[in-house]
């Protein structure tokens, strides 16, 4: 397939050449810039009790402390063309939230914006990246199909306001990425993009060698079709250099290997972590040690309940007791950040279409180790509501 080497505003990105789709007059195009919405303009439209759907959140935290989160919402219950992304801040450690940005392509239009991720890069700037696409037949069949969903990128200065200045957003690569990219030893910027078409090698890494003024697309690990699910994939470096992917897959998590930087990748097999088809996360501790967030027990495939967090010394080949998050069915979707002082927070979904609730909580990696009941009380009394939608839906 023919690419696209493009620079805009400094950064170059690269996508495939297809075709533009529009809907009548509407001549909107998922290549085009969605519009950036400030919260003194924020419409009814995008307000919160207008809301029949919001989930799939992602959280950072600037070096000073202010929170950011960001998820989307629609004015349907569905995963559809009126999808956009919501931006959130909080001053004061989560007690309080305000909406400050709304991500919005065309409004009702042909085009949606999804699948958030919000990051503070090594420079302490915020980085925001969502996904644009043209719907054809639901949300799957942009898998089976295959349309050039892109992934996009916002970059904001300056992280300790609630007013940032804005930089102008700027489409990186086609797929989808929604899980935290990460910092090689090398210093590259990695992004795990998802080709949301069926192909080899969709499970993609995306490399800035550059500090994210420029992309390329290193290598991918191939997830066999029978058990393809929507890859949401994350990468962790180990301590030996190598590379460990895990990918959701229908049987729950996959795994797959490099052992030269990401340009190749071992066939993906089931891992040792039971888990559901939905998304997990696993991050770098300060410490060294690993972080999982999934559902249940290590050994145990749950629903999506039970979110529980795990600890692992030595690189994932074992994991502690978990301390029990949010014991519900309906939560999914964990995303999150360690700060300098050591506390974990994570951000979650509860109910999409009903509660509509966007959720964060707080505990350490001492608190893990404890696994003790006390513990697991106090981070439930952590539980703050970062967003709640309209009420009066139906599941």
């Amino acid at each position: 397939m023919k690419k696209l080497i493009i620079r805009f505003l400094g950064v170059v990105f690269i996508c495939s050449t297809i075709i533009n789709f529009s809907s009548g007059n509407n001549k909107k195009s998922f290549f085009d810039p969605p519009e950036i919405i400030k919260k003194e303009q924020i419409e009814k439209q995008h307000a919160p009790e207008s809301r029949k759907f919001s989930g799939i959140s992602s959280l950072a935290v600037s070096p000073g402390g202010r929170m950011w989160a960001v998820w989307y919402a629609g004015i349907t219950p569905g995963e559809d063309l009126n999808n956009y992304v919501v931006v959130a801040t909080s001053g004061d450690k989560g007690k309080t939230w305000e909406e400050v940005l709304v991500i919005d392509p065309d409004g009702p239009g042909p085009v949606r914006a999804y699948d958030p991720e919000v990051w503070i890069n090594p420079e302490g700037k915020l980085w925001i990246f969502w996904a644009q696409a043209a719907p054809t037949r639901g949300t799957w069949s942009l898998v089976a199909e295959g349309t050039s969903a892109g992934v996009w990128a916002l970059q904001i200065n300056d992280p300790e306001t609630n007013e940032p200045e804005l930089n102008s957003p700027f489409r990186i690569t086609d797929g989808v990425m929604m899980c935290k990219p990460i910092v090689l030893s090398t210093g590259e910027w990695v992004l795990p993009v998802s080709m949301w078409k069926m192909e080899k090698e969709s499970a993609r890494m995306v490399v800035s060698p550059d500090s994210g003024k420029s992309w390329e697309i290193r290598g991918g690990a191939s997830v066999p079709e029978n058990v393809r699910n929507f890859d949401e994939h994350m990468i962790v470096e180990r301590k030996d250099g190598s590379l460990w992917m895990l990918v959701r897959t229908k049987y729950g998590i996959g795994e797959s290997i490099s052992n030269d930087r990401g340009y190749t990748w071992s066939p993906v097999v089931p891992s040792n972590i039971q888990h559901p088809a939905a998304r997990f996360f696993i991050y770098r501790l300060n410490s060294g040690s690993l972080l999982l967030v999934k559902h249940g027990p290590i050994d145990m495939r749950t629903g999506r309940s039970h979110l529980m967090a795990f600890i692992s010394k030595d690189d994932g080949h074992s994991w502690s007791n978990g301390l029990l998050l949010d014991e519900r069915p309906g939560v999914s979707y964990p995303d999150g950040q360690q700060t300098n002082d050591g506390t974990i927070y994570i951000t979650y979904d509860f109910n999409r279409t009903k509660d509509q609730n966007i959720l964060i909580t707080s505990f350490t990696e001492d608190d893990i180790k404890m696994g003790s009941d006390n513990k697991i009380l106090e981070v439930f009394k952590r539980r703050q509501l970062i967003s709640q939608g309209g009420t009066d839906n139906t599941e």
